[in-house]
């Protein structure tokens, strides 16, 4: 195990100035999920299809950009790759807000998605900390990531209820702009005055490795079933719970701070004790939760307690899986590495919307919940059946 050292101001001024982008950009694509199936209604041309496919519609477009603006940061460098990124992503949030056709909510998330910068902000916060303590880094990025999630079910539901999904959007686009200003004045700059171009042969040595295709694979997953459940999840607490839309971040609110504060402990006790593939086969069961709370008939509490299992699952696999994977990448394929990462995070959400729009449709919540069994299990299998040794650690 790696000894413990202290991070020294650089590592501490790149872990904030990267932890409150990722807060501030993922806020803007989280406060989406608890509210679009309510309230995408009111566009013209809805459908369950058509607003799943527009929650998970910024998914496609980061999935097929995340692998070459990841090799692009390695070559031109990290800061211009995300600034450019965050100025595409502001621009997809106006035309999202501006927009009262459901073609064009799908038009604004794809254009939303385009600002694809995940990997390049994974490979520079690698750049900035030492081989020892980038497991620590990212396990704070998750953390940051949750907590936006989190925020995110509060704010959601209210901003909504005040100005509908486009004070969402309009809201989503500020913070991409101030975000802009914090890598401009809060990130360091990497010393390296030039990236180094990732090699062939590294790659194929990443997508090569079994133990890669494990990580990449629990992402894919996690948020495939994080997305499909928040197309049918809203509208089962209305009638569940007797709640209008507007007031869900009455629920969401005690759900979310209880299942983060549970989840730290489990976090640290993994990465303290080399437990980490341990943590993340037992985060398998917690993810079924989902599922289970849109058809089980448990009342409220049970469907509470079920939700709070589900993200305290899934909030830690957040913060272990780039942790693990940018640990173990070859130094000069990071960039690469985390676009392959984020390349299956998004591809993972949309297809859990598209799906999940279409199985809802066609089925209601018990076609989701059996979309979200499935899954599970086909996880499960995939987990077992690569159990291949783990790529070692970069120099």
């Amino acid at each position: 195990m790696r000894p413990d050292r202290p991070m020294d101001p650089t590592e501490r001024r790149a872990l904030s100035g990267l932890a409150s982008l990722y807060i501030f950009r993922m806020l803007g694509l989280f406060m989406v999920l608890p509210v679009l199936s309510v309230y995408g209604v009111e566009y013209r041309h809805s459908t369950p299809f058509l607003l799943g496919i527009a929650l998970g519609a910024y998914g496609l477009s980061q999935a097929l950009l995340q692998i070459p603006l990841g090799m692009l940061s390695d070559r031109w460098g990290r800061k211009p790759v995300i600034f450019l990124g965050l100025g595409v992503f502001a621009l997809g949030s106006a035309v999202a807000a501006q927009t009262d056709s459901v073609y064009g909510l799908i038009a604004g998330r794809v254009l939303q998605g385009c600002g694809a910068i995940a990997a390049a902000t994974m490979a520079l916060m690698a750049d900035l900390t030492r081989d020892e303590n980038r497991g620590k880094a990212m396990a704070a990025i998750g953390a940051a990531i949750g907590l936006s999630f989190m925020l995110a079910m509060l704010l959601g539901p209210l901003l909504a209820g005040v100005g509908g999904l486009a004070a969402i959007f309009w809201l989503t686009a500020g913070l991409a702009l101030l975000g802009m200003l914090m890598l401009w004045r809060l990130v360091p700059t990497p010393a390296e005055p030039a990236r180094p171009a990732v090699h062939n042969r590294e790659f194929r040595r990443l997508v090569g490795d079994t133990g890669t295709w494990r990580l990449v694979a629990g992402v894919f997953f996690s948020h495939l079933l994080l997305t499909a459940l928040f197309v049918p999840l809203p509208l089962v607490m209305v009638r569940e719970l007797g709640m209008p839309g507007a007031e869900h971040w009455k629920v969401y609110g005690p759900l979310m701070l209880g299942s983060f504060l549970l989840m730290l402990p489990l976090m640290r006790w993994a990465e303290r004790r080399d437990r980490v593939s341990r943590a993340m086969a037992l985060a398998l069961p917690g993810l079924a939760c989902g599922s289970a709370a849109l058809v089980l008939p448990v009342g409220e509490v049970g469907l509470l307690a079920l939700l709070a299992v589900f993200f305290i699952a899934f909030n830690l696999l957040e913060a272990l899986l780039p942790a693990q994977l940018t640990r173990s990448a070859p130094a000069r394929a990071r960039g690469a590495a985390s676009g392959l990462y984020a390349t299956l995070q998004f591809l993972g959400a949309f297809a859990g919307g598209s799906l999940g729009g279409y199985l809802y449709g066609a089925g209601g919540a018990g076609g989701v919940a059996a979309l979200g069994a499935a899954v599970v299990v086909a996880w499960g299998l995939l987990w077992w059946l690569l159990q291949g040794r783990a790529l070692p650690a970069s120099r």
